[in-house]
């Protein structure tokens, strides 16, 4: 059986879930269609037109990090630079799908990955923390098919608990119901008041897996109309707390150092970890650094979270000269690493993570990371 960009989107989802994407961002697939056929796929920080043209020939899917489309077009002129890459993508059928602020967000993402690198342990989220919502979905069944609505209910998601699956709770009772003129009911007659012999079984269910859950219930469920019931959980139980107590997730980390040092020593040392050629840093260079925060990419809109958060330092990129003053103001240090070396390393270590994936699924499909992008801005 074939390999599609829908099966690899799937397997995207799970690294970095579509709900931890920020509404202004446009993370998924930008071009292509969900049915074409993979075999080989290239991993990339921005879907350049340099980048498409030297893939579009070999490879059948492009994993950026940065989205192709950011804004509704309005035209599509194939002589621009967008307009260019639509055109060589839907020519070569490569399709090209973004994982960019789920995947800074997500657990053991870009963020998670660059802290762990520069050498921080005991992380917590910067800015805030993404909680996934629990509810409990109660579906009314008539007591003879109670046990094929039950079991597909647990080939879903729905029903886990702590490290337990297949978790339920089942109660029989009377339902009541008439059929108007339009109905197809499984049971009773047109325009007269029935009662049926019915189980109502109920489950919890993160909220992300609610729809799939529903319209898998529905290929299962003998009713013309799916009686269901869905109750916000206000307060998730310990063991589903312990089930994601691994998963933090949300904008930036902050972080421990393993060996207190002072700002300048710091900010040297991760020049070295990361194979930077220049950075710049903000603060006293003597300052006594022993938590840090930080942000892949673009990380000003999180200053306010870095002055609360108790740590000394912040590193990210794209930081702006009015930062570096409130720094110095508050006798805090900023460290700027640059937007594409905060955000690169994805490119590996994503490649990395995905043949992990298609090895133990064993899908016949080849992941390459695209080798050749380099920092726009060039330090005489």
């Amino acid at each position: 059986m074939s390999v599609t960009i829908a099966d690899m989107a799937e397997i995207m989802a799970d690294i970095a879930p579509p709900c931890l994407a920020e509404q202004w961002d446009n993370s998924g697939l930008q071009v292509g269609q969900m049915d074409w056929p993979v075999k080989n796929v290239q991993i990339a920080l921005d879907p350049l037109p340099e980048v498409v043209g030297s893939i579009c020939r070999e490879a059948d899917l492009l994993i950026t990090h940065h989205p192709l489309i950011f804004k509704p077009l309005k035209t599509i002129d194939l002589r621009s630079p967008l307009g260019s890459v639509i055109d060589k993508a839907v020519r070569h059928k490569l399709g090209i799908f973004s994982a960019h602020t789920n995947l800074d967000s997500s657990a053991h993402g870009i963020n998670d990955y660059l802290a762990q690198k520069i050498g921080l342990r005991q992380l917590r989220v910067l800015g805030h923390e993404y909680k996934e919502s629990l509810y409990k979905l109660s579906v009314y069944v008539p007591v003879e098919k109670e046990h094929d609505v039950l079991n597909a209910l647990f080939e879903t998601p729905a029903g886990t608990i702590g490290n337990y699956t297949c978790c339920s709770f089942r109660n029989y009772g009377t339902g009541t119901f008439r059929p108007g003129k339009a109905a197809t009911p499984y049971s009773g007659e047109i325009n007269a008041v029935s009662q049926t012999q019915e189980v109502r079984i109920e489950a919890q269910v993160l909220k992300k897996d609610i729809d799939l859950v529903i319209r898998y219930l529905r290929k299962h469920h003998p009713y013309e109309t799916m009686a269901y019931d869905i109750f916000p959980l206000d307060t998730p139980s310990p063991d589903q707390n312990n089930l994601h107590q691994d998963k933090k997730q949300g904008l930036g980390r902050v972080g421990i150092l393993d060996t207190p040092t002072d700002l300048k020593s710091f900010a040297l040392k991760i020049k070295h970890l990361l194979g930077i050629q220049n950075l710049k840093f903000a603060g006293r260079p003597d300052l006594a650094i022993n938590t840090a925060a930080l942000c892949s990419g673009s990380g000003s809109s999180l200053m306010k979270q870095f002055f609360s958060s108790g740590a000394q330092v912040y590193i990210s990129g794209d930081l702006h000269y009015h930062d570096a003053r409130d720094v110095e103001s508050a006798g805090l240090g900023l460290i700027d690493i640059g937007h594409f070396a905060s955000e690169h390393l994805m490119v590996d270590v994503l490649a990395n993570r995905l043949k992990e994936i298609i090895t133990e699924r064993n899908m016949k499909v080849q992941i390459e990371a695209f080798k050749h992008e380099k920092d726009p801005f060039v330090y005489l």
